[in-house]
């Protein structure tokens, strides 16, 4: 029998505010001692009255709207109740049945494929606490409490389950952190924990509109796990089916390290968290002047920056793509092309010069040093960056010397005019010097020079690398061409 493929992915986002959910607390607890940014409100304590951060409300609103939701005219917080020992008070404030924003979609491209995912709600809860499992001395193992991260706010996004692959899900979570990244309101990384992935996953037989077990899986901090977890599921899920083995709705964790999917617990119903409304928190009708001005401060979105870069700049789609990916990626790229530097390069091609540098060798040395665009623009600036590339525009430097520039640069930060003097990178354009150059590979290579001479006109290639050997790279290898054909034309 042939399944399909039924996905919906449940995301977490910590947004970027500078105190807690529903107290004063700092929310900056990365890095820091156990347990020091707490109070009474988000240790749980009894008798402790909450109250609601207006600027998560605002950043989840914002959210909504990017992600073309309704937003509620009136809507509450809950408490979910459950007794996990990382929820002191053993409720989590959340929402339930009137979320901020509902209905909304999302647009992903697979194989060139559009697809539009839906977007069930977007809504607001608290964190909870961060245990952490260590192992005594004497192999006693056991658990600690560090309540900094509790109460920090916590965006939930939940799609519908409309994915129909690992490779939709993986694209619909890397376009979501490129909206949230886009808005500042989450830093939205997986590995930090700042941007996390549940996923629902079932199959069912082709053509039937009736899924067998879902199956949540969790533990997924990065893309790849995701991708990964999910084909194994698909795959353990058919497996267990082909075997007449009854799938049952359970929570499931991923083993990174052993590549597969293990059974934790079975999977909660929403009627098990006995939701009920926070007595604690008055219920927020929509203003609608409030969220027409966090509608008008909504900035320039990925999909959107990446048409105006096909249609101002004259870029493909790949590159326009790959450079709005990343909000900061896309600042580097056009405050590059404000630069005193750029506007001397030759017209018509100069905004894809500089896309080809900064999507090749830039991004190179970014890999190479495990940094973001962010941390190269500290020592590289757009201005310095453009430089480099008029020095090679120009033909002052090739563009082997231009790489060696821009490396240097980045390690060094010293201009390109200081490290080109210093390690001798400009090209040879004395034509004297490179005949005296060519008169020594002539009479190195005699047999290149007489397979030219006999009709093979790409032996002047191989002469061409030799000159380009013998002076470390620094001939112009245009100039050293013609030269080249010249003598050998009249030798």
């Amino acid at each position: 029998m042939d399944f399909e493929t039924i996905i919906g992915l449940e995301v977490h986002a910590q947004l970027n505010t500078r105190s807690k959910m529903f107290c004063r607390c700092s929310t900056d607890y990365a890095n820091t001692v156990a347990n020091t940014h707490v109070c009474p409100v988000c240790l749980g304590m009894p008798g402790v009255l909450p109250t609601i951060n207006k600027q998560a409300v605002a950043y989840t609103i914002m959210t909504a709207l990017a992600l073309h939701c309704t937003i509620s005219d009136d809507t509450k917080f809950d408490r979910k109740n459950y007794p996990y020992p990382d929820l002191m008070k053993g409720y989590q404030i959340s929402q339930y049945d009137a979320p901020i924003g509902h209905h909304g979609w999302l647009d992903i491209e697979v194989d060139g494929n559009k697809k539009r995912a839906g977007i069930t709600r977007v809504h607001l809860e608290e964190d909870v606490a961060k245990l952490l499992h260590r192992t005594s001395a004497e192999g006693q193992s056991y658990s600690l409490v560090d309540v900094n991260r509790s109460g920090v706010p916590l965006m939930e996004i939940v799609g519908e389950p409309g994915l129909r692959s690992p490779e939709e899900a993986r694209q619909y979570l890397i376009k979501l952190r490129g909206i949230l990244r886009y808005l500042g309101v989450s830093t939205a990384n997986m590995e930090e924990g700042s941007f996390r992935c549940d996923a629902n996953i079932s199959i069912r037989p082709q053509g039937s509109p009736e899924s067998l077990a879902k199956i949540e899986v969790k533990n997924m901090n990065s893309f790849k796990a995701v991708y990964r977890a999910l084909e194994y599921e698909a795959k353990r899920q058919r497996q267990a089916v082909a075997e007449g083995k009854r799938l049952v709705q359970e929570t499931r964790g991923w083993l990174e390290d052993k590549g597969k999917t293990v059974s934790q617990r079975s999977k909660e119903y929403a009627h098990d968290y006995r939701y009920f409304p926070e007595p604690d928190l008055p219920p927020l009708a929509r203003e609608h002047e409030w969220v027409d001005e966090i509608r008008a401060k909504l900035p320039e979105l990925p999909e959107e920056r990446r048409d105006r870069f096909i249609k101002e700049y004259g870029l493909p789609l790949y590159d326009a793509n790959l450079l709005t990916s990343s909000k900061e990626m896309a600042g580097y790229f056009e405050d590059s092309l404000k630069t005193e530097a750029y506007k001397k390069l030759p017209p018509g091609r100069a905004a894809k010069e500089v896309s080809n540098w900064l999507l090749g060798e830039v991004s190179r040395i970014i890999n190479a040093n495990n940094i973001d665009i962010v941390n190269f623009r500290e020592r590289v600036s757009p201005e310095r960056f453009t430089e480099v590339l008029l020095s090679n525009s120009q033909d002052v430097v090739n563009i082997a010397g231009t790489k060696l520039v821009l490396e240097e640069m980045f390690k060094t930060g010293k201009d390109a005019d200081t490290i080109i003097k210093q390690r001798g990178l400009s090209q040879i354009r004395d034509t004297d010097e490179l005949e005296e150059v060519a008169r020594q590979v002539f009479q190195a290579n005699p047999q290149a020079v007489a397979d030219y001479k006999a009709g093979k006109a790409q032996a002047v290639k191989f002469l061409v690398g030799q000159v380009m050997r013998a002076t470390r790279g620094r001939a112009n290898p245009n100039l050293a061409a013609e030269l080249l054909k010249k003598k050998l034309e009249e030798g």
